[in-house]
């Protein structure tokens, strides 16, 4: 199936997104999926005293997020539960008002212009939403309607959409008995049913089998070939390397990293990444490693003995690493290597895991 083919809507050209100091401060709890769950930063805020009135928590989920996403690209928000991705998304979406700053899509100012905004992009939720009461097909050809699609055109796309998504044989079943992946396979589909310029897909390979997942992926793909632009949000380091022409990385509402995936991984020290655990702390053998050939950096993780030492090599690095242990009469516990990857920046920059 070519996407947009007999389509006969108006021709648009391809269609970027811009933030620019996007804040977002949720006074209570934000919706699930609207902020990535409750990992977000409290803000700072002054002691209320004894017998006052206490001010309402804040949680900040995005600090400033300035971004710009070329026209036709697939984009990246690469980052830990919490970090702000899903709320940068329902802010773009017009579902979460932001508390300050500015957001387009195109030449389109998503809180000012929202209904021409609406018309230009698709979107799928971090979880399926789906009408139980309805059948696969019902879904799409009602989303379809809304859109303005002819009943004709309406029927073709489904029919496409369900074979590409291998959902014929279960389309004129009701939704409430499908599996996961399937809800979320439909889910993707119904988005792409009206041909929209920019498609959204919050955490979408969650939850999916590894052979959905790679259908998944070659659908972005193709989807974007056709002149769609994408902006996907995960934490799955494998499918922003895999899918994107650029990330970046946030956390804690703010950017910390932006490139295209080979010049982000080239960026850490070395490439390598040996995380080493050693039976005592030493500060004499930190030293010791950081003057070995290779070595770029040496980071101490935590007081129980453990390092991260980044390289231009690894495997051949772990025998000196031994040796040097070895001499100061300290012993090598544990080495885990990580080869150059977009997971090595971000424990470079924040010392901790995207899974954390």
């Amino acid at each position: 199936m070519a996407f947009g083919a007999n389509y006969n809507a108006p021709i648009y050209t391809m269609i970027g997104i811009r933030t620019r100091d996007l804040r977002k401060v949720y006074t209570s709890a934000p919706a699930f999926g609207a902020a990535g769950g409750f990992g977000a930063r409290p803000a700072a805020r002054p002691d209320a005293g004894k017998g006052k009135k206490q001010p309402k928590p804040q949680i900040v989920a995005l600090d400033g997020l300035t971004l710009e996403i070329n026209p036709g690209e697939i984009f990246g928000l690469l980052g830990p539960n919490g970090a702000g991705k899903s709320t940068t998304v329902g802010i773009l979406t017009t579902r979460v008002e932001p508390t300050s700053g500015q957001a387009w899509i195109g030449e389109h100012e998503v809180w000012q212009q929202q209904v021409a905004v609406k018309r230009l992009i698709g979107v799928v939720a971090q979880r399926p939403n789906l009408d139980f009461s309805l059948t696969a097909r019902e879904i799409l050809l009602f989303h379809a309607a809304y859109f303005g699609l002819d009943k004709a055109e309406r029927g073709r796309r489904a029919d496409a959409l369900l074979d590409r998504f291998k959902l014929t044989d279960r389309a004129d079943q009701m939704v409430r008995g499908f599996s996961g992946g399937m809800m979320q396979r439909l889910s993707i589909a119904r988005a792409m049913m009206h041909d929209p310029q920019v498609l959204f897909l919050d955490e979408p390979s969650a939850g999916l089998d590894p052979q959905t997942k790679l259908l998944l992926w070659d659908i972005v793909r193709e989807y974007n070939q056709s002149g769609k632009t994408v902006l996907l949000t995960t934490h799955y380091m494998e499918e922003a390397d895999a899918l994107s022409h650029r990330v970046a990385i946030i956390d804690h509402g703010r950017m910390i990293a932006l490139g295209t995936p080979a010049e982000l991984k080239h960026s850490v020290p070395g490439g390598y990444l040996l995380r080493v655990r050693f039976n005592q702390h030493s500060e004499p053998l930190l030293q010791h490693l950081q003057a070995l050939g290779g070595v770029r950096e040496v980071r101490a993780s935590d007081a129980n003995g453990s390092a991260d030492v980044y390289a231009d090599r690894g495997g051949s690095l772990i025998p000196e690493v031994a040796t040097a242990a070895a001499a100061a009469n300290i012993q090598l516990c544990d080495v885990h290597i990580l080869e150059p990857s977009l997971e090595n920046l971000f424990l470079h920059h924040t010392g901790r895991s995207l899974r954390e």
